[in-house]
């Protein structure tokens, strides 16, 4: 069964979440916030990170770039509610440079049960694909 860590702030973001994986047969562990996340990332394997970009303590980018470096082969979905770029609107797109820190897969807020269990899977299988090839 594989195992999940959500890192979120929002506790209904983290509610959601959880059900909507554990009802998929995902093991999921719940952080409420960066540092708990990292806490649990020390003292746990996991297969999966989802972890919000925008948390209290800690800046943005900083818990992107800092999770990757802590478990760089575990699959990092970075997940946001912030404003994105548009094409009339020049702000930055949080996500992409998400995904420039090493983030395997950007979920913008709200987003579906559906797409949530893509972006999930599609890491799982990556990472599966990976140790097959290096296996064999």
């Amino acid at each position: 069964m594989p195992r999940i860590l959500v890192v979120d702030d929002d506790p209904l973001v983290c509610s959601a979440v959880q059900l909507c994986l554990e009802r998929q047969d995902f093991e999921v562990v719940i952080a409420d916030g960066g540092e708990a996340g990292l806490r649990a990332l020390e003292g746990q394997a996991f297969d999966l990170m989802l972890v919000d970009i925008f948390m209290p303590h800690m800046r943005g980018f900083e818990s992107i770039r800092i999770f990757h470096e802590r478990a760089p082969a575990v699959p990092l979905v970075a997940m946001s509610g912030y404003a994105f770029a548009s094409l009339n609107a020049p702000a930055p797109d949080f996500l992409k440079m998400a995904l420039e820190l090493g983030a395997s897969r950007c979920l913008r807020k709200p987003f579906t049960p559906a797409a949530l269990l893509m972006a999930v899977r599609e890491c799982l299988s990556e990472t599966d694909a990976r140790g097959q090839r290096d296996a064999g």
